[in-house]
């Protein structure tokens, strides 16, 4: 991983957009005084999260953006942007190029891009935390800072080796876990107060509401039971429903297709019907004719017996001495006479009517038998009117026949349509049997379904009287053995036995029941809240150990590598970094704070503390010049404070080289020779580390890869020429 770009725009001198490719080496950045040189190195460390103006030589935040003169007006924004080659994955992202870019406009808006996504401040200084990158080490190195080391504090020179050591992303999670520790244990002790409040009240209400302890169980109890009868009872209706709808659904579509028939069959005897046999005459009508044939027959029989008769006698005149047509006039007046007398209820009429009766047949006998003999028809008359009628009741004859044959044809035409109709008409009958038989069947099962309405009813009136609802229950089967009655007597007596406790006070109730959950909830958040302290403190006891451990090994390897620059710096002498008085800290020791005295930089079973602050022990310079004595490092000149800082950097690379340096004039102090030998040791060092390096010395511009100049144009803006050295 390297720095391969930096881009400035708006940027404190630099107004237009400037960009810098740096090469893997040494790059070195030259210039006269004043054109802008160490604005490069103020803008990578803003870039690293500097939030502190004065670090970057300015006294607001609005100062990092170009300003303007008259000849060039100023901008609204300042940006700069860093593109790092990550082909090696040196940052933990999954790009081959990662860009950070930070933005600030003169209203005071500040963004931080990672890859073009915005993120927040703690997030950019947590991501070089972890590649051992930040503002307070020896990446970057400030103009004039060049024996920063030397004249830091002992805490500040730990923060930077432990920057440039990778620890510092330990740190900074030692930090955030003291601060959730320092704000567990303040909500711990606000909770135990509000459980200490709320204890004494809870008490009373606790006392108060005992009486309807048992109220809440019977009550449990009755819900308990209302819910397995009135589960099971609605369970039983649901069954019976459930056998009851399919068949009424069933008979429902039958009775729709028994009625489509219906109506086909009533069709069919429609059609039959019209097709009934026509008669031309009526039956009275026939009957009357063929009566009054056989009436006219009749006659003619009689009028047929009177000629025959009247023949024979005729034939007898001849013989006696009588004329037939007299002797028939004769014996039709007897007859009317005797027809007369049968009929005549009053005796003297009846002898009147036998007087002359008799007085009739002794004229007869007594006249002149040649005087009737006169007028004797001819036999040619009588046979004419034989004919004549034997011709007419031959045509009667056949009349009657005809009569007969139409007769005996209507009733075998009438016999075919009855058999038709009778058997269509009996299907009909029979469809709107079978129709009223599901009618039947249908109205049974409306019955049937009538009652389970009214059963489900009076269960929804058993519920209301104990204050529930029946839509409260859903039907299921009954949990071992159940019995209804039994369960709904006991169902009774609960309520009874709950009517008799009285009403409960709901408002007392209530506030014991949210006095009682505030209680439990503050005991559980004290109990998560004592855990998440062990377990902060433990994490923090961790990082502690973690932290120690590592600087404590790398310690002696730094050790070892500033004896070796520092000899080389000044020739000889001695120099070591020591740890602030140390006390041993054994793992049981943090409870009870029990430590003996240690040399600094010594590692044992137990772990090393400062006296204020465990692990967080300063850094103490010890050198010794060669020809020199010296007591204090005030007493060193500031050449000598440079060589001491240029050592310990070089001691620190070796051990835990970083990604670059960006160093500002860090040779200003040196003479030629101290000059040629940092040369040389960038030189040296360029293989593992990229270096950005601001100098006026030859010897440096010498070692560097690439040159970049800087001037200052007649606008005040920043101009920039660049030199790529083979």
């Amino acid at each position: 991983m390297y720095l391969k770009r930096l881009e400035l725009a708006g940027f404190k001198s630099f107004a237009q957009k400037t960009t810098f490719d740096f090469p893997a080496g040494i790059a070195a950045v030259v210039g006269p005084n004043g054109s802008g040189k160490s604005n490069i190195i103020d803008a990578v460390r803003w870039l690293l999260g500097e939030r502190e103006s004065k670090s970057m030589r300015s006294l607001k935040a609005d100062d990092l953006i170009f300003a303007g003169n008259e000849k060039k007006s100023r901008m609204s924004l300042a940006q700069a942007t860093m593109v790092f080659d990550n082909r090696n994955k040196f940052f933990p992202v999954d790009y081959a190029e990662v860009s950070i870019r930070r933005r600030l406009e003169r209203d005071g808006t500040s963004q931080y891009f990672l890859n073009d996504a915005e993120v927040r401040l703690k997030d950019i200084i947590d991501f070089f935390a972890k590649s051992r990158l930040g503002t307070r080490g020896f990446s970057i190195v400030n103009q004039g800072d060049s024996d920063l080391f030397v004249r830091s504090s002992p805490k500040e020179r730990r923060a930077m080796l432990e920057e440039i050591l990778g620890l510092r992303q330990f740190q900074l999670k030692k930090h955030d876990a003291d601060l959730k520790l320092k704000a567990t244990k303040i909500n711990m002790e606000k909770a135990r107060a509000l459980i200490e409040e709320i204890t004494p009240h809870l008490r009373i209400l606790r006392r108060q509401t005992a009486r309807w302890e048992k109220h809440d169980d019977l009550l449990k109890e009755l819900r308990e039971l209302e819910t397995d009868y009135f589960s099971a009872r609605l369970k039983e209706l649901e069954e019976e429903q459930i056998r009851i709808e399919p068949t009424f659904q069933h008979l429902a579509e039958r009775m729709e297709a028994k009625k489509k028939e219906l109506v086909g069959r009533e069709a069919e005897l429609k059609l039959v019907n019209e097709k009934k046999p026509k008669a031309g005459k009526t039956d009275e009508a026939r009957d009357r004719e063929a009566r009054e044939l056989h009436e006219r027959r009749s006659v003619i029989e009689r009028e047929l017996g009177k000629l025959e008769a009247k023949a024979e006698i005729m034939k007898e005149e001849s013989s006696s001495g009588f004329e037939g047509a007299e002797l028939v006039k004769f014996l039709e007046e007897v007859r009317e006479t005797i027809e007369d007398v049968l009929y005549e209820a009053n005796l003297v009429k009846v002898k009147n009517l036998l007087k002359t009766l008799f007085e009739k047949i002794n004229h007869f006998l007594e006249g002149d038998s040649s005087e009737a003999k006169g007028d004797v028809v001819e036999d040619g008359e009588l046979d004419s009117d034989r004919e004549r009628l034997t011709r007419e009741l031959s045509e009667i004859a056949k009349k009657i026949a005809t009569i007969a044959d139409t007769e005996r044809e209507e009733r075998e035409s009438l016999k075919g349509f009855s058999d038709v109709f009778k058997k269509t008409f009996e299907a009909v009958e029979a469809k709107r049997s079978e129709i009223a038989a599901i009618e039947t069947e249908r109205n049974r099962l409306s019955l049937d379904r009538e009652r389970i309405r009214m059963r489900r009813e009076e269960l929804d009136g058993q519920a209301k009287e104990g204050g529930r609802r029946l839509d409260e229950f859903s039907p299921s089967s009954p949990k071992g053995d159940f019995d209804a009655p039994t369960t709904l007597r006991h169902i009774f007596k609960l309520r009874g036995e709950l009517a008799g406790m009285g009403d409960v006070d709901a408002a007392l109730v209530k506030e014991a029941e949210e006095t009682e959950a505030r209680f439990r909830f503050l005991s559980t958040q004290i109990a998560d809240l004592e855990k998440a302290f062990i377990d902060l403190t433990k994490l923090t006891d961790d990082l502690d150990r973690k932290i120690h451990d590592d600087f404590a090994h790398a310690m002696k390897e730094i050790n070892a590598e500033f004896q070796k620059y520092f000899r080389m710096m000044f020739g000889g002498g001695q120099a070591k970094l020591t740890l602030e008085k140390m006390r041993q800290v054994t793992p049981n020791s943090f409870a009870t704070g029990r430590a003996s005295d240690m040399e600094a930089g010594e590692t044992s079973e137990g772990v090393v503390a400062s006296e204020q602050e465990p692990f967080q022990a300063g850094i103490e310079i010890g050198v010794t010049i060669p020809a020199k004595r010296v007591q204090s490092l005030d007493m060193l000149s500031g050449g000598e404070k440079t060589l001491v800082s240029i050592a310990v950097l070089f001691a620190l690379i070796s051990v835990s080289p970083p990604p670059f340096l960006v160093l500002d004039e860090i040779d200003a102090a040196l003479d030629e020779a101290n000059t040629r030998r940092f040369g040389t040791l960038i030189r040296d060092f360029a293989k593992k580390t990229q270096f950005v390096v601001v100098t006026h010395n030859r010897a440096t511009m010498e070692a560097a890869d690439i040159v970049y100049g800087i001037t200052m144009g007649e606008d005040g803006a920043s101009k920039v020429l660049s030199l790529k050295l083979e």
